[in-house]
């Protein structure tokens, strides 16, 4: 049985009575219309975990469990809200709606202990829950995790595994960064050379660009149409929505090395390009012409089925990149200048608008929604896009005043490849030393916005770009714990960034560190890197004219 106050996300409201339901061979589950999902997956995961059968019961039994949707709850705390109560006669978990209804049941798994968390039975568990009182609802809709595979795949089964992660932090956004130079990730039928070429890389830079080490051998991976339909009915079953991105017009030298025809072809020989197998801003980038915009206009068509708008309450979104396009390439090309003149363009800043309005145009035609980095802020967006703040909080400040929806995800406080410590032996350090104190005082509502204006704040992002991480468990150990601090910060009521109380949080980290070791996440320890997650010798990226221990 856990301390009912070790929770994280911390509830809005949480009372304890001192006493405990002991669950068993006896408990049963009665379930409500619209509780279905939330069924499936506590029978699954707590039949699993505790080896109880949890047969169907009736709601008037003594010792069973009640899953059902209220519409006081809704009216109260909406339909990601949830109310949990324990008490001497059994467990009541109530959901606003089958959302709210899916999150009591996570707390509910927490309020088990961690041992709940594994997938199998150990010897001799007795099961008991807190006799407990808990309100509940999340702070903002929009709860992300972006996780890049492009630079470094990850097979389906890690995706499914950190889906699994996200929903036991009350996560519910899915950025799937696909697409970028160093690797294209998804099956289009009608381009069969993303994958067939696209999707792997002779080599691999190991550590910072500047790093002297490579990697030498082959690395890539994609999936197929039926993974990623997998993958998004399985997010839907834990009521997270998948984001895809698909990068344009920058951050394609994949593509073009698949399809030569795409690049600027009047500047370089775009037929000796492969996929880039280093880091950074790759020059090469996509060719202003109408035979681009059709080709991926096709893949669109296709991302648009594989990613249907009804999966989810941001399904509708597609992210299309939209930063760090050079422009080198575009300034010596004839074909890139006649495009400026004829479209009456300044410059070519102009033509990366022009080119992010087509899709956003093209998006909203069919009904879904494009949102992209803030860079697709210069030149104008329609009303419907939304906006990825990254390079700090102005581009999320100049969105939200312009009418535009945010999710604030600023490189200085949530890119969760940044080192967590400036100690000689943390692995690769990349860029700012966030800890996991300063991720939970990390704030998503810039104080600068009006009221009306912050209500274009959906919500929060955490970013995990892979370029330092080589396998599964270096992204564990970026993600974790810090992933959790901001879920916290996403999902609870807290206050103001200086008066949280991170002792408290430490506190229940503690039991969180169980949960997460029951799971079998690789996350950092508080007392620094084991020896196995450190790596000597490989470099990392210091910010230039930054204080020493950045």
């Amino acid at each position: 049985m856990a301390d009912p106050t070790d929770l994280i996300p911390a509830p809005r409201y949480a009372r304890g009575y001192g006493r405990h339901l002991e669950l068993g061979p006896h408990t049963r589950l009665a379930v409500g219309e619209g509780a279905e999902r939330t069924e499936r997956w506590l029978r699954a995961t707590l039949g699993a975990a505790t080896g109880l059968p949890l047969p169907p019961g009736e709601g008037d039994d003594d010792g069973v469990i009640r899953l059902y949707i209220h519409r006081m709850v809704t009216k109260d705390l909406g339909e990601e809200g949830y109310r949990l109560a324990v008490t001497p006669s059994g467990v009541h978990v109530v959901g606003g709606g089958p959302t709210g209804l899916f999150w009591g049941a996570q707390t509910l798994r927490q309020l088990l202990g961690p041992d709940a968390f594994r997938r199998a039975p150990l010897p001799g568990r007795q099961w008991r829950l807190p006799q407990i009182h808990i309100q509940d609802s999340p702070r903002f809709r929009w709860r992300g995790l972006m996780l890049d595979v492009a630079r470094h795949f990850l097979p389906k089964d890690q995706i499914l595994r950190h889906l699994d992660l996200m929903a036991a932090h009350k996560l519910n956004v899915f950025h799937f960064h696909l697409t970028d130079d160093q690797g294209w990730r998804v099956e289009i039928e009608r381009h069969p050379r993303l994958t067939e070429v696209g999707s792997w890389r002779a080599r691999t830079k190991f550590g910072h660009r500047a790093s002297p080490l490579w990697e030498e051998k082959p690395h890539g991976g994609h999936y197929t149409r039926d993974d990623i339909r997998e993958i998004v009915a399985y997010a839907a079953e834990r009521h997270i929505s998948v984001v895809p991105e698909i990068d344009i017009p920058g951050h394609s030298q994949a593509a073009i090395a698949a399809y030569p025809e795409l690049g600027n072809t009047d500047v370089i020989d775009t037929t000796s390009l492969t996929v880039w197998d280093t880091w950074g801003i790759s020059k090469n980038v996509l060719a202003p012409t109408d035979n681009t915009l059709r080709f991926y206009e096709g893949v669109f068509e296709e991302v648009l089925d594989l990613f249907p708008a009804d999966a989810g309450p941001f399904s509708e979104f597609v992210h299309i990149g939209g930063d760090e396009c050079a422009k080198d390439q575009w300034k010596q090309s004839p074909t890139a200048q006649a495009r400026i003149r004829e479209l009456g363009l300044a410059d070519e800043d102009g033509l990366q608008s022009w080119f992010v309005r087509h899709f956003d145009n093209w998006l909203t035609s069919r009904g879904r929604r494009l949102i992209g980095w803030d860079e697709i802020l210069e030149g104008g967006l329609a009303p419907g896009a939304a906006v990825s703040s990254w390079r700090g909080y102005a581009g999320g400040v100049t969105a939200a005043r312009a009418g535009h929806d945010v999710v604030m995800c600023p490189e200085q406080q949530v890119y969760l490849d940044h080192r967590q410590h400036d100690g000689p032996d943390e692995p690769v350090p990349i860029g700012y030393v966030r800890t996991l104190e300063d991720v939970f005082r990390f704030e998503p509502v810039p104080p600068e916005l009006t009221p009306e204006e912050a209500r274009h704040v959906l919500g929060a992002q955490a970013n995990v770009w892979t370029e330092a991480m080589e396998d599964p468990a270096r992204v564990d150990y970026q993600a974790y714990p810090r992933l959790a601090a901001f879920a916290e910060v996403a999902w609870s009521a807290l206050p103001a960034p200086a008066e949280r109380d991170f002792a408290d949080f430490e506190r229940r980290m503690a039991s969180h560190h169980r949960r997460l070791d029951a799971l079998g996440v690789a996350y950092r320890p508080p007392t620094g890197p084991r020896p196995w997650q450190r790596r000597p010798g490989v470099l990392g990226r210091p910010i230039e004219g930054a204080p020493p221990n950045v």
